[in-house]
């Protein structure tokens, strides 16, 4: 069965940028290759800081929007992300 994962990417400029996808690798090797999102053109990915894995497609979107809506300070702590 697919499995979907969301994801937190640190840029090379220090900001955090959230996703979901079916192959966080391959997703990755997007955004380093400037075709992954908009903002990861403008703000080129350094590492993957976090990914949790799910079930569903709609359980990992629903994670994205929850993580899209915290603070960068909240992520940061609820996500045990060290930068």
């Amino acid at each position: 069965m697919k499995k979907y994962y969301v994801y937190v990417i640190l840029t090379k400029d220090k900001t955090l940028y959230c996703g979901y996808t079916d192959d966080v690798e391959r997703r990755f090797e997007l955004h380093k290759s400037g075709k992954g999102a908009k903002y990861t053109k403008a703000h080129p990915p350094d590492k993957i800081v976090y990914t949790k894995e799910f079930e569903t497609k709609q359980e990992a979107m629903k994670e994205e929007y929850r993580i899209k809506s915290l603070t960068r300070s909240e992520k940061l702590k609820e996500l045990n992300i060290k930068i």
